[in-house]
């Protein structure tokens, strides 16, 4: 099973590092990362693995926000993110 998160917001040191950290807390594995700096803004979406996650997804968005709390964090289950953005 896996998950998509998305985080943006202004860029600052450490974004990546702060929310690897969440995931690795919660036993979610981090698959696949792309990041982008748009201006002076910070865009990433993740995809994780989260077959021995620890917490449910409102927690592990819970304990994102946490870390990087100025940032919009978006987390989705991947049968919803794909069910959204079928054509």
């Amino acid at each position: 099973m896996k998950a998509v998160i998305t985080v943006i917001g202004k860029d600052m040191v450490g974004i990546l590092a702060k929310v690897s950290t969440a995931c690795a807390e919660s036993n979610v594995n981090v698959v696949e990362v792309t990041q982008s700096i748009l201006d002076k803004y910070f865009a990433m979406i993740m995809l994780v693995d989260i077959q021995h996650m620890e917490c449910s997804l409102d927690e592990l968005k819970e304990s994102i926000l946490q870390e990087v709390p100025t940032m919009t964090v978006h987390v989705m289950h991947e049968d919803i993110f794909n069910s959204m953005h079928r054509i």
